[in-house]
């Protein structure tokens, strides 16, 4: 082995080290189509090509879905349909420990050098329309995130890559600008998205209509989606992973009202809920036909304020907001107690950069009436202040934390007006910059990278607040180029003081994620950032 090659060995020792530590602790069915009621007691036959599927599982997906595309997406609702759809050159998973970073698509992984990555596909691997996945198809997906039009909101994970050589067929060579400790995260094709790999050709096919005509390579192919009624999906009876998939058909039925799919699943017509929240844990924990998985995870849920226009283009005001929330009320009342209270957006699970000890030292955010009063008095309006307060059903907190929160901002002279809207409407009025103040969340994090950047970058796509903080964006470029775990966790922590202290935002908690399933789903692997994969699961009976 000559020296450089050592070097870039243990390089990639190291890298992979780290990021292999980030969690390492961790009645009658609405919106069912009467067809799938009416077929839910019959056997599924398979034809003597499939004969290793069979079985069909119906999961309750509960929260908005907006697109399959994996490039374009912007819930991990989506995401826990479209993983079982596509795959990426890496994928995700847990031991029960620590999460780790391993090839899917990709057959090996090497480092050249700490900027350069070589990638080995695996050979003979088809899309479901029947086109090859090869180093030019991995080539077209990385560089529709990166510089496709329409622009994707992923593009900043793949902002450093410089250039992709494709060497032969199944091999491609990555080059970054500088070494990127986030690379691993941002190749998987689940939580990542712009590591997803899709078909060229559908894409070509389809163009944007992609999102609703899905070829990927993963263990399920794509059927059909009925609106407000179910995505269907079929076994891949080609895909590349030995033993997968052990069922012949998987549906996630649209369910938006969280009490009837917990009906249907105790009373069989369903088998798995793709979340299940918070008020309904301890009643479903009680079921004994049924198994509930999951933890706190990488997420953290918020206030955001639009720092657009006024009211809070007032940073006395925003501050005063920040320190009138009374963090633990909010988990009691909103969250049921399951939560835990968030000073600042890095969580628990991301060992090596969350500070264990920021409760008592003072960092962060954190209940003070008397300092929310004398942020108050320096704000440039005096008077009462009345807003809107824009909330909506389908999030951890339902409508629970705007009204928890509303008699805490009266005691710094915010009337609120509280204003629900259906989720699609509630997007729209997020995007649209048409809000004041709302409360939000982010999920599904395995790194600080994508805890702190996306959302608060200066011009950010996701960066709904109007943030800008040019040595808060410094700080996380820097972070986001050095591979020692320490120094990286130094810069990010200095970068959500900055964050914290001038609160575009204004934290609430980090939360408990659930899955749940019946007792005949078997198989089933919990994967800690809100991902639902279907891949080696089989039913009993």
């Amino acid at each position: 082995m000559t020296s450089d090659t050592a070097q870039s060995t243990h390089h990639k020792a190291i890298l992979e080290e780290r990021l292999s530590a980030l969690i390492g602790r961790r009645t009658l069915l609405k919106g069912m189509g009467a067809g799938l009621l009416a077929a839910a007691g019959t056997t599924i036959l398979p034809d003597p090509a499939k004969a290793a599927q069979s079985g069909h599982i119906r999961v309750a997906s509960i929260s908005h879905i907006d697109t399959l595309d994996p490039h374009f997406t912007f819930f991990l609702s989506a995401v826990q349909v479209i993983n079982n759809i596509h795959n990426g050159l890496l994928k995700v998973t847990y031991d029960g420990t620590a999460v780790q970073f391993v090839p899917d698509l990709a057959e090996t992984w090497d480092m050249e050098d700490d900027k350069t990555h070589l990638f080995k596909l695996r050979a003979g691997v088809k899309f479901h329309d029947g086109t090859a996945c090869d180093a030019e198809a991995v080539k077209f997906s990385l560089m529709r995130v990166k510089s496709g039009t329409p622009a994707s909101p992923h593009a900043w994970k793949l902002a450093l890559l410089e250039e992709v050589e494709i060497v032969d067929p199944l091999t491609l060579r990555l080059k970054f600008s500088k070494p990127y400790a986030f690379l691993p995260v941002a190749l998987t094709g689940s939580t990542g998205r712009a590591g997803t790999v899709v078909s060229p050709a559908a894409v070509e096919k389809y163009g944007m209509d992609y999102g609703r005509n899905p070829v990927g390579t993963g263990p399920f192919k794509f059927v059909s989606w009925k609106e407000n009624d179910s995505i269907e999906l079929e076994a891949n009876p080609d895909y590349f992973e030995a033993g997968m998939p052990k069922l012949a058909k998987a549906s996630f039925m649209l369910i938006n009202e969280p009490s009837t799919a917990v009906a249907a699943l105790v009373s069989g017509q369903i088998e798995g809920m793709s979340d299940c929240p918070l008020q309904l844990v301890p009643q479903v924990k009680s079921v004994p036909t049924v198994e509930v998985y999951g933890g706190i995870e990488g997420n953290y849920t918020y206030v955001g304020m639009n720092l657009r226009k006024a009211p809070f283009d007032d940073i006395n005001l925003r501050r005063a907001v920040a320190y009138a929330i009374d963090r633990e009320a909010i988990n009691k009342q909103a969250y049921f107690g399951l939560g835990q209270p968030a000073y600042s957006p890095i969580s628990p699970p991301m060992t090596g950069f969350y500070d264990p000890d920021i409760a008592e030292s003072g960092r962060g955010q954190r209940y003070d009436l008397a300092k929310a009063k004398e942020f108050r008095a320096k704000a440039k309006t005096q008077d009462v202040i009345e807003i809107d307060y824009i909330m909506s059903e389908d999030g951890p907190g339902g409508t629970r934390v705007a009204q928890t929160l509303a008699p805490m901002l009266a005691e710094i002279g915010l009337k609120v007006n509280l204003v629900l809207l259906e989720p699609a409407a509630w997007v729209k009025r997020l995007k649209d910059g048409d809000f004041a103040i709302l409360d939000f969340r982010w999920w599904a994090d395995l790194d600080p990278e994508e805890t702190l950047f996306p959302e608060f970058k200066s011009g950010g796509a996701w960066n709904y607040w109007g943030w800008d903080n040019a040595e808060f964006d410094r700080l996380c470029i820097e972070a986001g180029s050095i591979v020692d775990q320490e120094k990286r966790a130094a810069l990010y922590r200095e970068a959500e003081d900055h964050l914290m202290e001038e609160a575009p935002v204004a934290m609430l908690a980090h939360l408990p994620v659930f899955k749940v399933f019946s007792k005949k789903v078997q198989g089933f692997q919990y994967v800690p950032c809100d991902l639902l994969n279907l891949h080696d699961v089989s039913l009993a009976g």
